[in-house]
Order: C-alpha cells, then sequence, then structure tokens
C-alpha cells in the first residue's frame, strides 16, 4: 500500500470542565487530526496526542505539525509497504525524537491498512477482549472534600478504577479522604506526572496506608534509576508513564527494578509497533500494562480502545466516555461506557470502528493542509 495524500487539520474542542495535572490546566483542547488516503481509495483519520504547550512532552501540535509535513510525510509517501509494521522503521530512519508526530501518522497507516482489509481495528490488532474496563483519571481539585465528592460520583458511575492527580499540597490528605469515601475495596491509583524529587521520599511512602494500585509517575521522566531507588522504599507498585518512550525505556526499567506496572499511551512512545513491542515484553516478564489516555477526541480513542482489547491489558484503561470530556463529539455513535464500567470494542465498522462527523469536523477546522504524492510543495489553503 501507498499513501496518495495526508490531510493535516487542527480543530479546537473546549473541555467539559477543565483538567489540572501538576504541570498545568487545560480548558479548551487544539487536537491534531490526520486523514490519510491509500492507494486503493481507502480512507481513514487518526489523531495526534501532542498538546498546545510543551509541558507534558516536549512536543506540541505546532511542532507536529511542522515535523510532519517537511519530513514524516512526504517520507512515508515513498514508502511501499503491505504491512504497517514497516511504516515505523522508515520513520525512524529520517527523523530523531517526536514520536508523537509519528504515532500519528505510524496509527493511521494501521487504521489504513485495517479498513482495506475490510476488518476493525481491534481484529485487525488480534485483540481477543470484546469489552474493555474504564478507569478514570481525576485532576487536581480545590479541596478534599470536593475530590472525594468527585470520585464518589465515579465509583457509582460504575468506573473500576478511580485515578486521582497530586501534587505537593494536594497529596496525602485529598487521598485521605477519597479512600475514606470510598472505603477499601474501590480500586485507587495516584498520578503526580513528575511532581516530586527523592527529597519527597517520606511523603510517597505515606501513601502506602491507601492500599493504592499505583503510583505513576512520580519523579520525572526518564529519570529510570531514581525510580529504581524510589520503588525499593516503597510497598506500592511505581508505574511509568513519562519515562516510557520506547521498548528499549521498558527494558532499563525491568533491569533497574525502576517500576512494576507500565502505561502505554500508543501517542506517546511513537505509534503501534512500539506498543506492540512494549506489551510483548512485559507479557514475557508478567508485568501487568495498561492504556492512558490524554484527552483524545473520540478519533484518538478508537486506536486506545482497540489496542486495550489486547491480552496483556490486565488493568483498566484511561478510557472514559466521550461525555466525559467533550459536549460533543466528532465521532458517531459516541463513546459510552456501561453500568459497570466497560467500553465495548467496535468490531461492524472496518477501520477505527466509529464513524467521523465530518460535517462537525469542518466547522471545528481553524487550519488545514494537504500533502499529495508524488511529494512536492504542501496544497495550502
Amino acid at each position: 500500500m501507498r499513501l496518495t495524500a495526508v490531510q493535516l487539520r487542527e480543530i479546537v474542542l473546549p473541555l467539559v470542565e477543565p483538567f489540572v495535572i501538576s504541570s498545568g490546566r487545560t480548558e479548551t483542547r487544539r487536537i491534531l487530526l490526520l486523514r490519510l488516503v491509500g492507494d486503493d481509495g481507502t480512507e481513514v483519520w487518526s489523531e495526534g496526542v501532542c498538546g498546545s504547550r510543551p509541558n507534558y512532552s516536549p512536543e506540541t501540535i505546532d511542532t507536529a505539525w511542522l515535523v510532519l509535513r517537511q519530513w514524516l510525510i512526504p517520507r512515508a509517501m515513498r514508502l511501499d509497504w503491505d504491512h504497517p509494521s514497516e511504516v515505523r522503521p522508515a520513520l525512524e530512519r529520517e527523523a530523531r525524537g517526536h514520536p508523537m508526530a509519528k504515532a500519528a501518522l505510524e496509527m493511521g497507516c494501521w487504521g489504513l491498512a485495517a479498513a482495506s482489509a475490510g476488518k476493525s481495528l481491534a481484529d485487525y490488532l488480534g485483540g481477543p477482549r470484546e469489552n474493555v474496563e474504564v478507569g478514570i483519571s481525576i485532576g487536581i481539585q480545590a479541596s478534599p472534600a470536593v475530590l472525594a465528592a468527585k470520585a464518589r460520583s465515579s465509583a457509582a458511575q460504575g468506573y473500576r478504577k478511580i485515578k486521582l492527580k497530586i501534587t505537593r499540597g494536594a497529596d496525602i490528605d485529598y487521598v485521605a479522604a477519597v479512600r475514606e469515601a470510598l472505603g477499601p475495596d474501590i480500586a485507587l491509583a495516584v498520578d503526580a506526572n513528575a511532581a516530586y524529587t527523592l527529597r519527597d521520599i517520606r511523603r510517597l511512602a505515606e501513601l502506602d496506608q491507601f492500599g493504592l494500585t499505583m503510583i505513576e509517575q512520580p519523579l520525572a521522566a526518564g529519570d529510570l534509576r531514581r525510580h529504581a531507588e524510589l520503588q525499593q522504599q516503597l510497598e506500592t507498585p511505581v508505574c511509568l508513564d513519562e519515562s516510557v518512550t520506547s521498548p528499549e525505556d521498558v527494558e532499563d526499567m525491568l533491569a533497574l527494578g525502576s517500576g512494576r506496572i507500565v502505561n502505554i499511551k500508543p501517542g506517546r512512545v511513537g505509534g503501534y509497533q512500539s506498543s506492540l513491542e512494549i506489551h510483548r515484553i512485559c507479557r514475557r516478564a508478567d508485568v501487568p500494562v495498561w492504556c492512558g489516555g490524554m484527552l483524545e477526541s473520540g478519533i484518538g480513542r478508537a486506536y486506545n480502545v482497540a489496542l486495550a482489547t489486547l491480552p496483556g491489558f490486565t488493568m483498566p484503561g484511561d478510557l472514559s466516555p466521550s461525555r466525559r470530556y467533550w459536549a460533543r463529539d466528532v465521532v458517531t455513535p459516541e463513546w459510552t461506557m456501561s453500568e459497570d464500567g466497560l467500553v465495548t470494542a467496535p468490531r461492524r465498522i472496518a477501520g477505527i470502528g466509529v464513524e467521523v462527523d465530518t460535517d462537525l469536523v469542518d466547522s471545528l477546522t481553524q487550519r488545514h493542509e494537504t500533502v499529495r504524492s508524488p511529494a512536492g510543495s504542501p496544497d495550502q489553503r
């Protein structure tokens, strides 16, 4: 298969409520969408997960746009591939870094291959699960009481894991309030988004008393040695997020003992091929994985849900339904969750499993640009 055209679009979607983590507050999402066209006429949409600012990752929507238009898309258009697993190595040869930009394009090629084969993305990946367990990520709140009320409401809705964003000054008392509100049996986790250092080791050790399933990314991204030192002092498993951007990072994590759980965000690790390799490594090592979220629209969520049908994803993912984030999503049907906290992987529609509301996307579009094959000057409008 060859790519004949890739359209980049930026849309803007306001969140139904602000989402606050240790590194910043998000009220509106600028979202990068790609529309890929294959040489057999098949079309599919994909999504870039990079944010507006380099607070979670060095990448932003603007750097991804430039890298995709200038280097990655032209390179992909010169590639004639039999299987989408061939795309990632080709992209790696011509550009260092930029995993989120690469993921947007590479995952789109997986979606295109599935659509061309007449299969849903979950079927194409070989994921056996029909339903995926759903967890919720709750941002930093104004007080322990407010957070406890939100956590109690989330548990009542059926979410199978409650994850709390934490930071210095909004951690121990907040988690204590939630644990008291939920009782001892609800799966509870925390996510620091790299807000702490080893100077906080005693404070982080206080979290052991709450019976958490994990402490996600407590220390700086990429710092596997210090995470290993921290894990030795904690009963609670450390889960790595920002520190894992490749299969090699997972191998280093296992060698050093830096964590016991891995959050696989396909957009963070460079796409599906890298995600599948990480999944295989973790299964061999008996390390549980789960699928994290990046405030995706329903397009990006389709890729995450399909990935989470694979057998190694044994913990609930951050795969909340559309209404959790958006007054109106850009896909139909919108993503929903059952009363017992499950999302169903769609298998009746070839490709990503949902239809994109192109009229809504058009109305939300802030800019768009199409790169066509043979690669030349981009068609800008």
